[in-house]
């Protein structure tokens, strides 16, 4: 699994220690320091069966200079707020997990990262 972090965050640092607690493995990808595609959206937000405004962090000042509150919200301009996204990753929802079973969580609950761990096999019953 990866998970997409703003070091500077306290959630991706709580899902951090949750992973670690966890014994989970896992990479961590810095999204500032290296910026998701336009084409890495469209498949994040496929795997989180979202849209781009869903995960988008509407009061930073990019949002602001973008004016993305005037933006529509439709399949019409989906493109054009994913590419707002990869221009401008601080926009990003924080943290992200993708999991190995293809699915993904904006993970900024303890639930939601451990909904993106691998589910124990039960033990058989004698």
């Amino acid at each position: 699994m990866e998970i997409w972090i703003n070091p500077a965050c306290s959630k991706c640092a709580s899902a951090l220690s949750l992973l670690d607690e966890e014994g989970a493995a896992y990479t961590v990808r810095r999204y500032l320091d290296d910026p998701p595609t336009a084409a890495e959206l469209t498949a994040l937000l496929e795997r989180l069966g979202l849209e781009p405004w869903d995960i988008t962090r509407t009061g930073e000042p990019a949002a602001a200079e973008l004016g993305l509150d005037a933006w529509d919200r439709d399949p019409a301009a989906r493109a054009r707020w994913i590419d707002a996204l990869a221009a401008h990753p601080a926009l990003i929802q924080r943290p992200i997990i993708t999991a190995d079973d293809g699915t993904a969580v904006v993970a900024r609950s303890p639930e939601a990262v451990r909904s993106a761990l691998p589910v124990s096999p039960r033990p058989a019953s004698a």
